[in-house]
């Protein structure tokens, strides 16, 4: 651990891991109040110029220009060391994100997938307003505050927008069609992570599967979305319609974070 965290941070048990960090529980020596501390040991990271190295050590400068946001984990402190980088962020309630809430419900009625889908979307026109793309957008990155406000997090594989951006990013049922065939894509990847999350908080199930991750990614790129009416039979018409819009091959055609956020689904909601 960095001796300035420390020297700021009294840090406790362990709450998360994934492929390069660890997650904490940290108190505030200042304030008493507990935070997570995200801590990315170097030494894991594929040396070189490579994509990893590139997103995990950009994650830090783009969480400090979108963190604002009430719907993105906000980043509080930052430390680095020879050997680790080291992210103060938002605590929020051990395993209270949107993986888990699918896991003990199944499936959402439209009236309680609606704030959570609306508040995810506005914290993606938010940074795509700054130019940034977060290319992992899933439920276990989908969490919930105190209050039961969304927290979008784990920016580790978000980069700046260019003209067109090229690299295989992202989770199996997620990934945009775009993204596996090879071209060169944009912000509209994150729309189409979020018109999957939404389609299976409604049915219960992804709406391109497969067995293995080729068979996934072989079914994300027909894109034949279907509706199975022994599921979507009591789903209205015009949340169908939106995740046409969110879930179409046609990167042109496809609908922008700010187009989803007026659509009469969206804007009909009284929540």
């Amino acid at each position: 651990m960095t001796t300035a965290l420390k020297k700021s941070y009294e840090v406790c048990e362990e709450i998360g891991r994934g492929r390069f960090g660890v997650v904490f529980r940290c108190v505030s020596l200042d304030s008493g109040e507990s935070y997570a501390v995200k801590t990315i040991d170097k030494r894991k990271i594929s040396a070189g110029d490579s994509l990893d190295t590139q997103c995990l050590f950009n994650e830090p400068k783009i969480l400090s220009l979108v963190s604002s946001h009430p719907n993105i984990v906000h980043l509080h402190n930052f430390f680095e060391d020879d050997f680790h980088l080291h992210m103060v962020l938002d605590l929020c309630p051990v395993s209270q994100d949107l993986y888990n809430l699918i896991v003990d419900n199944g499936t959402l009625s439209e009236s309680q997938a609606r704030p959570i889908i609306s508040q995810l979307v506005e914290a993606v026109a938010h940074i795509h307003k700054l130019g940034v793309v977060h290319r992992d957008i899933k439920p276990e990155n989908v969490l919930f505050d105190s209050k039961g406000s969304v927290k979008l997090t784990d920016f580790g594989s978000a980069d700046v927008a260019v003209e067109g951006m090229e690299g295989v990013v992202g989770t199996p049922y997620y990934v945009a069609p775009e993204v596996l065939g090879g071209k060169e894509y944009g912000q509209k990847v994150d729309v189409w992570s979020c018109g999957v999350i939404l389609y299976i908080m409604l049915a219960g199930f992804p709406p391109f599967y497969g067995e293995t991750v080729v068979e996934i990614f072989e079914a994300v790129l027909r894109g034949n979305l279907r509706f199975p009416s022994r599921v979507f039979q009591s789903v209205s018409p015009a949340v169908k319609d939106l995740l046409r819009k969110m879930l179409c091959k046609d990167v042109t055609r496809r609908f922008s974070a700010e187009q989803v956020l007026r659509h009469p689904w969206i804007t009909s909601g009284d929540y």
